[in-house]
């Protein structure tokens, strides 16, 4: 029987997603338009097909991409997201891209009262495929000893000399700037989901802070709630100006 077109590129489609990594951007559909030689509408048509098998999905600010399961990390207790990727049955990876000891910027000086800092900024990676922008400074003179190889293999919490006690994490949005959005393998534009992470010692002296920008596409957050007064406003919402 004769095939009507965008079924023609429905099938191409599942073909060219078979071999591609879960998570990963499709083509606009502009682009998807011109290469086909298609109408929009004849497009759309293909790509809601291939949706309906479950294989690709959408979302506003990212276009299409593979379907995939989100990573998600859990609050509940202070710990890496390596640790929990492995949990969950992921590969997890990290590229060091930036290791410098240098003058921290004003809000990082506050909060770790240090005038000198090792700063680190790293990819983290879920089966290969890129789905966080990390980060870190810690004062000088605590990880004076440490070594770009060492951050690159472990992550701080077990390379510090210091007991931890906790962390505060602050989870907000945002959007991706040219230089996040090309190590994320996302639109310039798309929507993420920003984490500012306190880390202090026993005494409460916070001896990391760290921010994580994450794909908001491939990312959720899991908060177990003790049970409270019913409320239908989360828990920990703080409004800000």
């Amino acid at each position: 029987m004769r095939r009507i077109r965008y079924q023609e590129i429905a099938d191409e489609l599942r073909r060219r997603v078979s071999d591609a990594a879960p998570g990963s951007l499709l083509p606009s559909e502009s682009e998807l338009s011109a290469e086909f030689s298609a109408s929009r509408v004849t497009i759309r048509r293909a790509l809601e097909l291939v949706r309906d098998d479950g294989l690709i999905a959408a979302r506003q600010g990212f276009g299409w991409f593979v379907s995939t399961e989100p990573v998600r990390q859990s609050l509940e207790r202070l710990g890496t997201i390596e640790s929990q990727l492995e949990t969950s049955g992921r590969d997890a990876a990290r590229q060091v891209i930036e290791f410098q000891f240098e003058a921290p910027p004003a809000h990082v000086r506050k909060l770790l009262g240090s005038n000198r800092v090792l700063r680190v900024k790293r990819v983290n990676l879920a089966d290969g495929e890129p789905f966080a922008v990390v980060t870190v400074w810690c004062p000088a003179a605590i990880g004076q000893k440490l070594s770009m190889d060492d951050v690159e293999r472990s992550p701080f919490y077990e390379l510090l000399d210091v007991e931890l006690r906790g962390a505060t994490q602050t989870i907000g949005a945002d959007s991706a700037e040219p230089e996040l959005a090309e190590l994320l393998a996302v639109p310039v534009g798309a929507p993420l989901l920003k984490c500012q992470r306190i880390t202090t010692d026993l005494s409460g002296r916070p001896v990391l802070v760290s921010e994580h920008f994450f794909p908001a596409h491939r990312t959720e957050f899991v908060v177990d709630l003790p049970h409270d007064e019913p409320s239908i406003t989360p828990a920990g919402l703080r409004l800000v100006d």
